[in-house]
């Protein structure tokens, strides 16, 4: 999504613990005008929950979260952490100046040192009732999204009855669920991860595994 001025707004997704909100987030995504769903580490994904809306959004991959920065810095992003931290602005005051890349945390443990690292701001969501401690990863993404959409005047999509109207489908190139890029970036980030040994988050490998090697292989092949 970009408005008459090009401001976007980007998630990236690391380190998240279930991975069937990665869907619900791109339904999320979809819903309040992300241009973009950034996956650091493995580049397959769950789709459940996103009720097809995972057809409507680009996914890119980066093996790291330093590559993730320097595509989002190159695009003029700032990146902006969910995350309750001393120096954290309410997300209802809207401190937004650009294009902005949202990173949330762990549903258990919030954004790890590094993940703080990566980011350039901080913004909270404030709670009025007594009975959580955090909201859900996917419910706070839809609430910092929407903020964000308000503010950069993303225009509203079109009503039919009690519904958006929904864009046509494109048509799949794979059948399962996987950030497709084309053979010569999947090389280059096949051989970026043999030279960094570049294991990250939710979305990395296990010791020992091969896994992401092989999906990229069922989906690309050599």
């Amino acid at each position: 999504m970009e408005d008459d001025e090009g401001l976007k707004s980007y998630v990236v997704i690391h380190n998240i613990a279930k991975r069937h909100n990665v869907g619900t987030l791109a339904r999320s995504a979809t819903a309040f005008g992300v241009s973009e769903v950034i996956l650091v580490g493995r580049r397959d994904f769950n789709s459940f929950g996103s009720h097809g809306s995972t057809s409507h959004i680009p996914f890119r991959h980066f093996y790291s979260l330093s590559d993730a920065r320097l595509f989002l810095k190159a695009k003029g992003c700032d990146i902006c952490g969910v995350e309750i931290t001393p120096n954290a602005t309410s997300v209802t005051t809207h401190p937004f100046k650009t294009s902005t890349a949202f990173l949330l945390g762990n549903e258990g443990t919030g954004l790890s040192a590094k993940e703080c690292d990566f980011c350039d701001y901080f913004v909270y969501i404030p709670q009025y009732g007594c009975g959580t401690a955090s909201l859900n990863v996917t419910v706070a993404a839809s609430i910092i999204l929407h903020h964000f959409a308000v503010w950069a005047g993303f225009p509203e999509r079109t009503r039919d009855g009690n519904k958006f109207v929904v864009a046509e489908r494109p048509v799949h190139k794979v059948g399962r669920n996987f950030c497709t890029e084309t053979a010569e970036s999947v090389t280059a980030e096949r051989n970026l991860k043999r030279e960094n040994d570049a294991k990250n988050g939710f979305f990395e490998d296990t010791e020992g595994s091969d896994s992401s090697n092989n999906l990229l292989d069922a989906v690309f092949g050599d």
